[in-house]
């Protein structure tokens, strides 16, 4: 007696042949990926990291004995997420990197349209200049190079200076969106005195009859880490302890009320000591940057859950959806920076806080 033939095999070898012939065309079949491309809930394929700062430390130093400032433009350590090798991203939308600048150096002048932010992670007296202005660096301060500004960088420090550079460089590559132009002279030209924008704009006030400098990124591009330490002190005092994020605070730009730049959002908390916070997901992923104390971090649910000792000048990302739930030691202050801007405006953006 014969074999009756497999029905559902004579269905998946002519879908094989429909999909051959098909692809000669460079068409593909939605629903053998539908539920890929519309999940239930996000899925990032980014893993959570931990950069200790005493382990990157050492390889930093060592990399300005063997590259100058001026030969690499800008001599940086990559904070490459582990599952994205080779992409120069933290996040699927977000460059993080450890810069390091010595005394007397420039890195050169430049612009690009991606958008930066600068936060100071160790040492004082290097500066950055934007369009004409220049500011020195403290600990702590948070700085931005708007998208298309000449800025070069320099140091009248004596020793070495290392700051946090966050950039929209992965979003930028999505849509295919990359400028870039070197100057024509090493350093620019300074046209303003130190402290000019800030005086002009970071009072709550804005002169009339004039357009902000840098478009749809704040006309401030130094946030002094003195006067935001104040004001976490300040609400730490008055205020309530939020039981997810402590004291948190967004940085703005005061000619809008929005985020400092139009693709990133920086936010600086404060958690008090013996602070346990509860646990909350958000879509956007984060970079975090320790600036005092020291606590813990527990990043991802499950099997997955990772649980990160974190020290100051230690950095670590939370992949976007990924639980985050945060642990004092003392009293610690960390800064943060995300796409949050551009989740908001295509109405992305989504919070949820758990109570365990």
């Amino acid at each position: 007696m014969s074999a009756r033939p497999d029905p559902n095999a004579q269905v998946a070898t002519e879908r094989r042949a429909y999909y051959n012939a098909i692809r000669t065309l460079h068409l593909s079949p939605l629903w053998e990926q539908l539920h890929a491309l519309v999940p239930p809930q996000p899925s990032s394929p980014c893993v959570a990291m931990h950069w200790p700062y005493e382990s990157v430390r050492p390889h930093l130093m060592r990399s300005g004995e063997l590259i100058s400032a001026a030969e690499a433009v800008r001599r940086v350590l990559v904070l490459e997420n582990p599952a994205l090798p080779g992409l120069a991203s933290v996040t699927q939308s977000l460059y993080a990197g450890l810069q390091l600048i010595l005394p007397a150096e420039v890195a050169p002048a430049h612009r690009h349209t991606q958008s930066a932010l600068r936060f100071v992670v160790e040492g004082q007296g290097a500066y950055t200049a934007v369009n004409g202005e220049r500011t020195t660096m403290q600990p702590g301060d948070f700085i931005i190079t708007p998208a298309w500004t000449w800025h070069d960088h320099g140091s009248d420090a004596g020793g070495p200076v290392v700051w946090l550079d966050g950039l929209d460089i992965p979003l930028v590559r999505f849509f295919d969106a990359g400028f870039a132009e070197n100057a024509p002279s090493e350093s620019q030209a300074i046209t303003r005195p130190e402290g000019h924008n800030l005086a002009r704009y970071g009072a709550n006030m804005a002169p009339l009859r004039e357009a902000s400098p840098h478009g749809a990124t704040s006309p401030i591009f130094c946030y002094p880490y003195a006067r935001s330490r104040d004001a976490l002190a300040r609400l730490q005092r008055d205020g309530v302890i939020d039981a997810w994020d402590g004291v948190k605070m967004a940085y703005i730009n005061p000619a809008t009320g929005g985020a400092p730049t139009p693709t990133m959002a920086a936010f600086l908390q404060l958690l008090p000591a013996g602070f346990d916070g509860k646990p909350y997901r958000q879509t956007d992923g984060a970079v975090f940057s320790v600036v005092e104390g020291r606590g813990v971090a527990t990043i991802g649910d499950g099997a997955a859950q990772q649980r990160f000792e974190f020290a100051p000048r230690d950095h670590f990302v939370v992949p976007s959806w990924q639980r985050l739930q945060l642990q004092a030691h003392d009293e610690c202050v960390l800064f943060s920076f995300s796409d949050r801007p551009v989740q908001q405006a295509t109405a992305l953006w989504r919070e949820q806080r758990l109570d365990a």
